[in-house]
């Protein structure tokens, strides 16, 4: 299996790397000539992937490869954290659409392309969409796509038989690579696809809060204990309860020593990397752990008993992808999760869920991205980039990244970068946006603009542009404070990183959940521009925008843990914030909050009414 394995990979990566090698040469004349200008190469960015992709003009209607519509029923379900209703769902015995979907594609791929198309009506499917090269999936006006709420239906078809575990596939888990349950739409080393709907009511409903057949679990259930910190909203995880495995507690089919899959550690190594207790044996400290230790891909498989939940839609190494005009809604974790793609455009989608880690889009390692036209609803991050965690930075740096015409609802954070960002991140261009926070008295977005790191996560980012944000109902006005480390120069929960800032750089981001310590990040080069907080009315009747207007926690070198000597760690480093205004800030008293910070310039911004322009460091 592992030959297999590192075989699909080579492959993948020398087709992506031989596609963008070409786009490179063609661009350089234009970047030259824009060097000085970053709107310019946002636009540059933007005009180039706006030119449409092609497919055969030939349709494959699923129905003509014996698909059929589903009757529904109606289930209590979670639609969010806190929330239940009844909603609409597969009726028993439904009839599986899941081959003839296959077989549409192949027929489309094999016939040289084309587009597959869904039409109005419901339809259930127990198994992933897997996505061909030159094939244009459509969900017609009114296809409603029901996935089945049943984990073992994403470890059936997958290329890698992996025993109990189930038949899986290569994918990605909150930046690490492993063998896990697909995802509802997946490809891997494809160009030229899409998958588009006619309007927002082309529907692909991941069914996260459904329960799953026998019980009240259902796929959010597999978070665990959200043990946050937020006072304001999502302190409870659907279905959980006292005694349920889940990511978050150790599961005992992992090892009980590292020494087990990494007999190459020292034993300092070991220690260091397994931490106190058997915490690390949870699945989501367990995979990270696998990457830090160096263990190959084909050791890390999880699937069935395991509780990695899949992404949405999951698309690794594909070059030419278009996503656009659909609405995806109840997703099981983060709804879109490109990684290691180059020319990628989502336009016109709504990503609405708001279960735990419902991310709106996460584009990694990508390179060439256009977001444009969306709507985000998210029970976390609306959009955040990332990059590779621990030792799973082959794919290198998320970069040339153009984020526009958008509007955020709900989420942690309305543009986030990281906290996977171990690749680095650059040249990300973020303009004529909306955050809306629509529920803020119930579900408020906690901060606008956002970067969160630490000195296990690294990496670094460069070259971030942010202008024209609107934020009529400004963001969180109560702090969530973070928990520092033992020795850290800032004492525990006084520094509010988590929620209540409409900017916050969050270089010491959940410090106490990674053991391994040792890559100091570098943030440089942020212009941030016309940026404007409306007020709401506090729970105390008081007018307020937020709990401090700029919060610039920069890297602390009393985490470090690593081997001696330590690498540089260096303050946030130009920082300009021009032409805002952030509304009235709860704490009047200190507006902002700055850490190992050199130069910020404000320049004609306003907090509470006030002018300021000056330069700041701490």
């Amino acid at each position: 299996m592992s030959s297999t394995i590192n075989q699909q990979r080579r492959t993948m990566m020398k087709a992506v790397s031989a596609t963008g090698l070409a786009a490179a040469g063609a661009a350089n004349g234009v970047r030259a000539a824009i060097a000085e200008d970053p709107w310019a190469r946002a636009k540059e960015i933007a005009d180039r992937l706006s030119q449409p992709l092609r497919f055969r003009d030939q349709d494959f209607l699923i129905t003509e490869f014996g698909a059929a519509p589903c009757a529904l029923a109606k289930v209590k379900a979670w639609v969010s954290h806190d929330d239940q209703a009844m909603v609409d769902t597969q009726a028993p015995g439904a009839h599986d659409c899941y081959a003839a979907i296959k077989a549409a594609i192949a027929a489309c791929h094999k016939a040289g392309g084309g587009r597959v198309v869904i039409p109005a009506g419901n339809w259930y499917v127990a198994g992933p969409i897997v996505l061909l090269s030159n094939v244009h999936v459509h969900l017609k006006k009114g296809a409603h796509v029901y996935f089945s709420n049943d984990p073992r239906d994403y470890a059936k078809y997958g290329d890698f038989d992996c025993g109990a575990n189930g038949k899986l596939v290569i994918t990605r888990w909150q930046s690490n690579d492993c063998l896990n349950f697909a995802s509802m739409i997946y490809a891997y080393g494809q160009d030229n696809i899409a998958l588009t709907g006619e309007d927002w009511t082309s529907v692909l409903n991941g069914q996260g809060g459904v329960p799953f057949a026998g019980g009240s679990d259902c796929w959010w259930t597999w978070k665990g204990k959200n043990r946050t910190i937020n006072p304001v909203s999502q302190a409870n995880t659907p279905g959980d309860g006292p005694g349920k495995i889940n990511q978050r507690i150790a599961n005992p089919a992992n090892p009980a020593s590292l020494r087990e899959v990494a007999p190459h550690l020292t034993e300092a190594e070991r220690l260091l990397i397994q931490g106190d207790g058997d915490k690390w044996r949870a699945d989501e400290q367990y995979l990270p752990a696998l990457s830090e230790a160096g263990v190959p891909l084909a050791r890390r498989v999880f699937g069935l008993g395991h509780y990695l939940r899949p992404s949405m839609v999951h698309l690794i190494g594909c070059t030419n992808v278009l996503l656009q005009g659909y609405h995806v809604i109840h997703t099981p974790f983060w709804q879109h999760h490109p990684v290691h793609c180059r020319n990628l455009v989502i336009r016109n989608v709504h990503a609405e869920s708001h279960g735990p880690n419902s991310d709106g889009f996460d584009p990694e390692a990508c390179d060439m991205v256009l977001v444009e036209g969306c709507t985000f609803d998210a029970g976390d991050d609306c959009i955040a980039i990332k990059a590779g965690k621990n030792r799973d930075t082959q794919y290198g740096p998320s970069q040339n990244i153009v984020i526009q015409n958008c509007v955020m609802h709900s989420g942690h954070g309305a543009v986030t970068l990281g906290s996977e960002m171990a690749g680095g991140i650059q040249n990300v261009y973020a303009q004529n946006l909306v955050f809306e926070n629509t529920h803020w008295a119930t579900n408020p977005l906690n901060t606008a603009i956002r970067l969160k790191t630490n000195l296990n996560r690294g990496g670094y980012l460069r070259n971030f542009y942010v202008r024209n944000v609107k934020i009529p109902n400004g963001v969180q006005t109560s702090p969530s404070f973070y928990a520092s480390l033992p020795g850290s120069p800032i004492a525990s929960k006084t520094v509010a990183t988590a929620a209540g800032a409409v900017v916050t750089f969050d270089c010491d981001y959940t410090p106490t959940a990674d053991t391994v310590r040792l890559r100091p990040p570098v943030v440089d080069n942020i212009q941030i521009s016309n940026v404007t907080v409306g007020n709401v009315k506090t729970k105390k009747g008081e007018l307020a925008s937020c709990y401090q207007a700029i919060v610039i926690l920069g890297p602390v070198a009393s985490d470090y843990n690593g081997p001696q000597p330590m690498p540089a760690v260096v303050p946030v480093t130009n920082v300009v914030i021009s032409d805002c205004d952030f509304g009235t800030p709860v704490n009047r008293e200190q507006p902002w909050y700055l850490y190992n910070v050199k130069g910020l310039q404000l320049a004609r911004v306003k907090v509470a009414g006030k002018e300021i322009s000056t330069t700041l460091s701490a």
